[in-house]
């Protein structure tokens, strides 16, 4: 093994406060009993009391949360201030919900540790292997480069390690947990994860044939935290969010792309009045978008990393982007999001497919608190008559309800008519589950994965301060937390609607229609084989368009001048009404139609190819 030396990582322009492991340590505090012990009490209030999981996770996990709070309880004294963090760490881990979370002190709660590199999954010659793909800004080393394949990691072969990284991470099956470990081996955030152990890992990697070694420092910074969104806030109401994927998915945009951090200050400097570019997103932490090559002609390709935004401009930027892209077909990319906004996730669904869109429910667990919860708040009223019945039905779970009207889920309607993929890998939380839940239950495309099923996080979560608000005290058992502790809890569940109406996400996340095992060529230029593959699902879907234009009045008629593909039948409504059905061709086809009267009328087309419906086309004039 060929040893080298250990290189001082450059730190970029955007990591100016970055500090080693050590140093950060030194920093930390320190909790009073009297403030541990108000810890554990809210900790089991929510848990026992607010927790929708709870059943479910004692049943697949063989875990009990409240009975090894009380023994922290009884065991307080012994604790030092590390084991009483992993300790509480730990409970909340083996609940196996990301959205379930004991959420450290200041400053632990706003801090990334990482490695100068980054460590992603390929595979080759049927084999898995891990690949450095990008380094630091400013870092170099004479070998140990983007391309080199490790293969130790402080002398534990790198599966192992992986695997033992694994189990210290919340992922609700298999396949996330091995993503998530798989990340956190080199970038950390520990606002709910205890620090790393070790001060500095020894690397072991190959550099073509040779074997090499290089010892590397954890480091410390904070990262900006997400953009707002603009537009309307985002409400714990409708929040879904993994926050640990969150704040690791800032984490690595910050060090290893510079750049992107760059376009996103100067989208924020621009005001919302000027004009939207046409090759670029106004929200980039949020869209990216290109037209790409394929064998199957030109796609186009949409990723979405986050859905931590307000619904109003997310989704006016969405619609906006796909009257950009190529008609042919659409691969959207939701890998590693780790959710935000449950209505930006379900009010795009819409704008993919010309059929109603079926929304999930949701539902709280039956107890005195959340009935106390849904008596006191507008926004939960729906839910108590069935959370009161249950002292006699003994049901466990509340009736489930959509956030909104299942009509107001369909108010803008189908604006891309192409065939969509949608691209998810195990990273996929929350709100992005509850999207591509939806994408597979409303039968909009197939799911291709880059890993497996999604990382299975069924819930809308609350954290400690907003059920401080939603039930003020002095009704409220949640009481203010010291030095910047909290919690999260997912406090409704989600059931999923239309073919899988009834079946949890939590746990068991989305089942792919099919898989793609990254390659070289995805993980260093760009996602080639991913995107071929995606392609590929697209290249026997069948293309069909339609769209219409209203002229002047004559005779009390007008005249819609319908242009189609792929479709045999339009029936138009108009102002929600029926009017006609007329037989079509491939090209265009002039409809007449009784003028509805004076002033602004909408036209809604429903174009169908034997029998079944394939787009709508809405004409306001």
């Amino acid at each position: 093994m060929a040893h080298t030396s250990r290189p001082t990582p450059v730190r970029a322009p955007e990591m100016a406060a970055t500090v080693t492991l050590p140093q950060f340590l030194d920093t930390t505090g320190t909790l009073t009993r009297a403030e541990k012990l108000t810890l554990i009490d809210q900790a089991g209030a929510m848990i026992s009391q607010l927790y929708v999981h709870l059943s479910l996770k004692r049943a697949m996990h063989a875990t009990d949360p409240v009975q090894r709070l009380a023994l922290i309880r009884t065991r307080l004294s012994t604790l030092s201030e590390r084991q009483f963090h992993d300790e509480m760490i730990d409970i909340f881990t083996d609940l196996r919900d990301l959205h379930t979370n004991y959420i450290l002190p200041t400053p632990y709660n706003t801090k990334v540790a990482f490695l100068p590199f980054l460590l992603e999954e390929l595979f080759s010659g049927g084999r898995r292997k891990y690949m450095v793909t990008k380094m630091l800004a400013g870092f170099t080393h004479p070998t140990f480069a983007p391309g080199v394949i490790v293969t130790d990691w402080n002398g534990a072969p790198i599966d192992r390690a992986i695997e033992a990284n694994a189990d210290r991470n919340a992922g609700s099956n298999p396949d996330a947990r091995h993503a998530r470990g798989l990340e956190a081996m080199t970038v950390r955030s520990m606002m709910m994860a205890s620090p790393p152990d070790e001060h500095w890992v020894i690397v072991g990697y190959k550099d073509g044939a040779t074997a090499r070694e290089v010892k590397l420092d954890w480091s410390v910074f904070e990262p900006d935290p997400t953009p707002s969104g603009g537009g309307n806030a985002v409400t714990g109401h409708s929040l879904g969010l993994d926050a640990n994927v969150e704040m690791a998915r800032r984490a690595k945009k910050a060090l290893f792309n510079p750049q992107a951090m760059g376009v996103e200050r100067a989208a924020a400097s621009v005001k919302r009045a000027a004009p939207a570019p046409a090759a670029a997103s106004t929200m980039p932490d949020v869209f990216s978008f290109k037209t790409v090559t394929t064998p199957a002609g030109p796609l186009g390709y949409l990723r979405i990393w986050t859905f931590m935004a307000g619904e109003a401009v997310f989704v006016e930027e969405m619609m906006r982007i796909l009257s950009l892209l190529p008609a042919e077909g659409l691969i959207i990319d939701v890998r590693g999001n780790g959710g935000g906004n449950i209505m930006c996730a379900e009010l795009i669904l819409q704008l993919l497919t010309p059929r109603p869109v079926s929304p999930t429910t949701l539902s709280f667990v039956n107890s005195p608190l959340t009935l106390a919860i849904c008596k006191n708040n507008a926004f939960a009223a729906q839910w108590a008559p069935s959370i009161e019945q249950s002292i006699e039905t003994g049901e466990i779970h509340s009736q489930g309800f959509s956030l909104l009207s299942a009509p107001e889920y369909n108010l803008i309607g189908q604006r891309y008519q192409g065939p969509v993929v949608l691209v998810t890998d195990p990273l996929c939380y929350s709100a992005t589950d509850i999207f591509s839940a939806g994408f597979q239950d409303n039968t909009i495309g197939p799911v291709l994965s880059a890993g497996g099923r999604t990382g299975a996080g069924g819930a809308n979560v609350w954290d400690h301060d907003l059920l401080q608000q939603v039930l003020p005290a002095p009704s409220s058992p949640f009481r203010p937390l010291p030095k910047g502790a909290s919690f999260r809890v997912a406090i409704r569940r989600v059931l999923r609607s239309g073919e899988r109406q009834g079946v949890p996400l939590e746990d068991l996340g989305v089942v792919p229609n099919a898989n793609h095992k990254m390659t070289k060529n995805d993980v260093l230029n760009g996602n080639g084989d991913l995107v071929a593959a995606a392609a590929k699902l697209l290249a026997t879907a069948q293309r069909v368009s339609l769209s219409a234009t209203t002229t002047g009045k004559t005779a009390g008629k007008r005249t819609l001048t319908v242009i189609t593909q792929g479709i045999d039948r339009v029936d138009v409504l108009v102002d929600g009404r029926p009017r006609l059905s007329a037989d079509v061709t491939d090209g265009t086809t002039p409809v007449p139609i009784s003028n509805p009267g004076p002033g602004t009328h909408t036209f809604v087309l429903h174009g169908y190819e034997g029998g079944a419906l394939r787009a709508t086309f809405t004409v306001a004039k």
